[in-house]
């Protein structure tokens, strides 16, 4: 595939789109807290002007999306969180929660035509898309971007898939968009009922996991698989894109947004390559997102993309970063273990682990320790009961022992 960029922001230096995403900020900022009575409110006492730079911005309070649905219905319908009227909004959608998205009235609102032209996506093709477009934004997000490719598309949406077959024979679209699981069961059903679907070479898919047997598999059947990531809330986030000899390496960082990897329960960044949780501000005047906690984990990858792209690259969806449990009636959070990382020194890596014994809960908390200095363990144990008003049991760990798969929680208990 030859090597082409939707514009020269794809391929600018790093410095360069630090610099100038750093630089909107301060402005941004302002102009959510002068519109936006749930933005004035959320980020009461930080000082704007001095948000200029990633590591000031990482000490801007998260916003968690988790959260979205009882701000809304405190302060319907967007928490005040939205700069534009009602009005002057092109569409209005329902996620489950219930929790309300805007659209404004903007072309490619939600900066999808960049994942689709990443993947070889041009005026001349037909999509097919399978995202629902019934109260949820999923179908209308890749929808525009395609049109804004000059694409044509098919609104199929999901379901009624010997129709949706009929009408990719007739139609002999050349693009798949929507979830990786629908996928196969269109080119299953097709198979069994004889209905030619050759016509569709490509797909971009989303809003489900992508194992690799299923991308194997379907590239098998001549079509090559990609997929983006993206929210009803931010628009898309990151997206994959072949190298010149058709391999992807991680997801690319979308040119709209920021992406920072944190802390599980906490606003604080990780190492480079430690899995942790994606926080997106999103540069949309509508609908201004600052620090959203998705409450998805992933993790960077270092370097560039073999495909010329420079921006961040991210290694894709690797689970979710909610990891509240309930121990003997109690809930405990993320941020009680974060808050035992801070007040005991000496400690890298954290996980509690639940389990049973003798037919009740019990906690162990392990902690990576250099050394075994003394009172460690117990100082840990005083602080887990202090967290979370529950006893736990302390196992120290070499360095490097805990998983790095963003759990902080682990727990092992079955319900059969």
């Amino acid at each position: 595939m030859a090597q082409e960029f939707l514009d020269t922001l794809e391929t600018r230096p790093h410095e360069a789109r630090e610099a100038a995403q750093t630089a909107l900020l301060p402005g941004f900022l302002a102009r959510a807290i002068a519109e936006c009575p749930g933005w004035k409110e959320h980020l009461g006492g930080v000082d704007i002007a001095s948000v200029t730079s990633r590591e000031a911005l990482a000490k801007v309070p998260l916003l968690r999306k988790s959260s979205l649905k009882d701000l809304q219905a405190a302060r319907p319908p967007y928490g005040g969180f939205a700069t534009s009227e009602p009005g002057r909004l092109g569409r209005v959608f329902m996620s489950p929660g219930p929790i309300f998205e805007p659209e404004g009235l903007g072309r490619d609102w939600w900066r999808s035509a960049r994942a689709l032209y990443a993947i070889g996506i041009r005026s001349s093709d037909v999509v097919h898309n399978t995202f629902a477009y019934h109260l949820t934004p999923g179908g209308w997000i890749l929808d525009a971007g395609a049109r804004a490719l000059g694409c044509t598309v098919i609104a199929a949406g999901p379901g009624a898939t010997e129709q949706q077959l009929e009408a990719i024979e007739r139609l002999r679209p050349s693009v798949y968009v929507g979830v990786p699981d629908y996928l196969k069961i269109l080119l299953d059903k097709a198979e069994e009922l004889d209905r030619d679907v050759s016509s569709i070479k490509r797909a971009m898919v989303g809003g489900g996991a992508l194992f690799p047997s299923l991308r194997n598999e379907c590239a098998e059947r001549g079509v090559a698989v990609y997929q983006c990531y993206a929210t009803a809330d931010v628009g898309l986030i990151a997206y994959e894109s072949p190298g010149p000899d058709g391999t992807v390496e991680g997801m690319i960082v979308d040119e709209g947004v920021i992406v920072e990897i944190v802390r599980p329960g906490t606003g604080d960044p990780v190492p480079e390559g430690d899995v942790g949780e994606v926080v997106v501000t999103a540069f949309n005047r509508d609908y201004p997102m600052i620090r959203l906690a998705t409450g998805d984990l992933s993790a960077v990858l270092p370097g560039e993309s073999p495909c010329g792209r420079t921006n961040m690259r991210i290694k894709g969806w690797l689970g979710r970063a909610d990891q509240t449990t309930k121990v003997r009636g109690m809930f405990v959070h993320p941020e009680q273990i974060a808050e035992v990382a801070k007040r005991v020194a000496g400690v890298g890596r954290l996980r509690l682990v639940v389990g049973r014994a003798g037919e009740q809960d019990v906690m162990t908390l392990k902690a990576e320790a250099a050394t075994n200095a003394a009172g460690l363990a117990e100082r840990l144990a005083e602080a887990v009961q202090a967290a979370t008003k529950l006893r736990a049991t302390v196992e120290l760990v070499p360095p490097g022992a805990l998983p790095n798969d963003g759990k902080v929680i682990a727990d092992e208990r079955t319900y059969g």
